[in-house]
């Protein structure tokens, strides 16, 4: 059994035992439970129940392992050329690292 849900403007499938890394989720500790309800699909064993916009009823059940890790990091470099106009920048994506309990749907 699986589940497509959107967890801080992105899509994940949803499995149980998977681990996700997930945009940083705010106010959360280590060992939280937290409970997604933005369920867009669930398939048990072939029956597939597809909502609209979301399925009702039904949620994922994780746990929090990491509350906040940074990414890797990512360089940004813009220059034009001739034009002795060079800028360099970066940052560091902070995720929230969880674990699926549990798929109800």
């Amino acid at each position: 059994m699986y589940a497509i849900v959107e967890i801080n403007g992105q899509q994940f499938k949803a499995e149980k035992g998977k681990k996700l890394f997930v945009h940083h989720i705010k106010d959360v500790k280590a060992g939280d439970s937290v409970e997604f309800e933005k369920v867009l699909l669930v398939d048990n064993d072939g029956a597939v129940k597809v909502g609209a916009p979301t399925v009702e009823g039904a949620k994922v059940v994780c746990e929090v392992l990491d509350p906040m890790i940074k990414g890797d990091k990512v360089i940004v470099f813009k220059m034009k050329r001739r034009k002795d106009s060079r800028k360099r920048n970066g940052h560091r994506a902070q995720f929230t690292r969880v674990e699926i309990k549990s798929v109800i749907g």
